[in-house]
């Protein structure tokens, strides 16, 4: 018995760790502004240079999880109107099917704009073959910024977006105060 005890403290270690590894940080830096991740979407390590921040957003009747991905270039991040219009042309159908829609918002004295659209998402890499996920939503928040605009994008079932929008536009505007 005395021989378990370490080796169940190095286990439960091991797992206390893991799990806290998992949760991340409550809040986070991307750039000039720090968001506080909703409690329920998951901290996720970022596998690219390009990605600031990165979680995992799930639902119940959601058959896949979401992905949020924040991205910061600098002050050569590209225009607003040019960035909202390649997450457009990430989807199979033209813009007018999609239910596009861009929305501009002042935070305090900092400009959003939020973009949304469902339809088939060409999901993938830069540069590799597209993954046609057909029942898809994109929620996007470009925040400019001193230093650069920030770009915020959800993907994932279309259900789980809309569930998903009240805290994905709290998280983007507790950045912004």
């Amino acid at each position: 018995m005395k021989l378990l005890r370490p080796a169940l403290l190095c286990l439960f270690t091991a797992w206390l760790a893991s799990a806290a590894h998992a949760a991340g940080p409550e809040t986070f830096k991307v750039s000039e502004f720090t968001f506080k991740r909703p409690g329920s979407w998951e901290w996720v390590e970022v596998a690219s240079q390009m990605r600031k921040a990165q979680l995992k957003v799930t639902a119940k009747d959601a058959k896949e999880p979401g992905e949020v991905v924040f991205f910061f270039f600098g002050p050569q991040s590209g225009g607003t109107k040019a960035n909202v219009d390649r997450w457009f042309s990430q989807f199979e159908e033209g813009r007018d099917k999609i239910n596009a829609k861009t929305e501009e918002k002042t935070v305090g004295k900092v400009k959003v704009t939020y973009v949304s659209a469902e339809g088939t998402y060409k999901s993938g890499m830069p540069g590799a073959p597209p993954t046609p996920k057909a029942g898809f939503a994109l929620l996007g928040a470009i925040i400019e910024g001193s230093e650069g605009s920030v770009f915020v994008r959800l993907t994932g079932p279309a259900s789980l977006a809309k569930s998903a929008r009240g805290d994905f536009e709290k998280m983007i505007e507790s950045g912004l105060k």
